[in-house]
């Protein structure tokens, strides 16, 4: 293929094609109300100057070549920002794929012989199609990023460690123990007894459907981990299901406190702090 035309037409015509485009995206499935028309087409000046100069050093393959670093970070940047702002991926995608409309159109007002029109068109076709994947994964990757992160925040919500009384926590277990549970559950309780200073941390497994080799171990991390910041623990809510189930597994608690409710843990950590609870006279 000869020498690509396209670096001379886009200088040529810079401020027509820039024209064509942003009259292109007022027509296609953008919803304005989500970005400023002002920053929109700050943002399409940006991308054409960028576009323009990239293929000016002669590379129209290779997105991943230095010569397309900036253009990569704006898209990036781009792309980031339509999804936090809300946008679709398709939505977010049409800003580099409505671009191919007005070049297209240069293209064939420009040149006259039919076979370097179409390598011209397929260059460029191959070229922005690259550029629209990557927004694409970009958004996807900053979508994945907040779920992610929305994630996590959920399961430091899901696992609150309660001061039930000076000295003695409390940490409901609610759901299935994996890995990431049981670090985020050691995190808060750990913190939580440097807070506090407490002695005694209850851990109720009443929430939890049921209790394998797996979930057991990580119970035994968590109060061995406790144990090292000078707590000691009694995990509660040891129904009968759970009793057997531990039975059946050959699972050793024998250092470990149980008690069958969050209740009689409760009163057994009151007794090793030396508290009392009478009842009131009727």
């Amino acid at each position: 293929m000869s020498e690509s035309k396209i670096p001379e037409i886009l200088e040529t015509f810079e401020a027509d094609i820039l024209s064509e485009w942003t009259q292109e995206l007022a027509t296609v499935n953008i919803r304005r109300g989500l970005i400023k028309e002002a920053e929109l087409n700050e943002e399409c000046r940006e991308f054409l100057s960028l576009f323009r100069l990239a293929v000016g050093q002669g590379n129209l393959t290779n997105i991943e070549a230095v010569t397309w670093q900036d253009m990569r970070e704006m898209l990036t940047s781009i792309s980031r920002s339509r999804s936090q702002k809300g946008f679709s991926p398709s939505e977010t995608a049409t800003f580099v794929f409505s671009f191919k409309q007005p070049l297209f159109n240069r293209l064939r007002q420009q040149l006259q012989d039919p076979i370097k029109l179409g390598e011209e068109i397929w260059l460029a076709t191959n070229l922005l199609d690259k550029l629209g994947l990557l927004i694409v994964e970009v958004y996807q990757k900053a979508r994945e990023e907040v779920i992610l992160r929305q994630h996590e925040e959920l399961l430091e919500l899901s696992i609150p460690v309660v001061k039930l009384w000076e000295g003695i926590l409390a940490l409901p277990v609610i759901g299935t123990l994996d890995s990431t549970r049981t670090q985020i559950l050691m995190e808060s309780l750990l913190q939580k007894i440097v807070e506090t200073g407490s002695e005694i941390a209850i851990i109720d497994i009443t929430g939890v459907p049921t209790v394998d080799t797996l979930t057991a171990q990580h119970l035994l991390k968590t109060v061995t981990a406790a144990r090292l910041m000078g707590a000691d623990c009694i995990i509660s809510g040891i129904r009968p299901q759970i009793a057997q189930t531990i039975v059946y597994l050959g699972i050793d608690l024998t250092n470990i406190t149980t008690k069958a409710t969050l209740a009689d843990a409760f009163m057994m950590a009151l007794k090793r702090m030396g508290a009392t609870i009478r009842s009131s006279p009727q």
